[in-house]
């Protein structure tokens, strides 16, 4: 296996990944992140209007790395590509991620959807892959 390959591998049993996103004016935003691996990809969620989903839109450049809890890292960065999903693609991501962290996420969800009843249209889905080595 290649380093890049390795290290995607460690980043699918993280706990956490550190997302890190950019501004328009290149300025990186990171951010700890629940994730679920699929394939090739790791899903993640957020608010529909957060930065992180705005700085998405703008751009699908973002590095991931594995981080605790508060985003300290615990490995290298990785280039790679996001990508925000239709309602569809966020229901699956949003289930992806109530498999793996069990009752947390489901807590989570519940307040989520408690905060507003339009929850769901409130959340977006993020698909991410490694960027290709060029």
């Amino acid at each position: 296996m290649t380093d890049a390959a390795t290290t995607f591998e460690s980043l699918k049993k993280a706990r956490y990944i550190q997302l890190t996103t950019f501004r328009k004016d290149g300025r990186a935003v990171a951010t700890p992140v629940w994730l679920a691996p699929e394939g090739d990809t790791l899903l993640v969620f957020t608010e529909a209007e957060s930065g992180k989903a705005k700085r998405i839109r703008n751009s699908g450049r973002v590095l991931v790395a594995r981080c605790d809890v508060r985003g300290r890292l615990e490995g290298p960065a990785m280039e790679a590509v996001a990508e925000l999903t239709d309602d569809a693609g966020t229901a699956h991501v949003i289930d992806a991620i109530k498999r793996r962290y069990g009752w947390q996420a489901r807590i989570l969800q519940w307040f989520a959807e408690r905060r507003s009843k339009q929850a769901a249209a409130r959340q977006v889905g993020i698909v991410i892959r490694l960027a290709p080595v060029s």
